[in-house]
């Protein structure tokens, strides 16, 4: 199940708990963050086990486009994750729609 920029923005003006990943590089990272943990998607599968506590738990995840966050959306689910949710537009449709 994915989410939308404004649902997410929504989620975080009123202070929602869930678990919020960033998928980019820790450069892209650096130049530009929403708050979310930073975990690059090439080090998504090692940390999938430091999660294992939180599998019902809503976990939203985002990239700059979609695309990464959409590939850790599928390895988390594949390992049993109920509740995991993509950013469509990742970044740079927050950037369209809020900056």
């Amino acid at each position: 199940m994915d989410i939308t920029v404004t649902e997410l923005k929504e989620k975080l003006d009123k202070g929602e708990e869930f678990i919020f990943i960033d998928v980019r590089e820790p450069h892209e990272y650096e130049e530009f963050n929403l708050g979310a943990k930073l975990l690059p998607v090439g080090n998504v599968m090692n940390a999938i086990p430091d999660f294992e506590d939180h599998k019902e738990d809503e976990i939203i995840i985002h990239c700059r486009s979609g695309a990464r966050s959409g590939m850790a959306q599928q390895l988390f689910q594949a390992a049993g994750f109920k509740n995991v949710r993509n950013v469509l537009g990742g970044v740079l449709a927050w950037r369209e729609n809020f900056s």
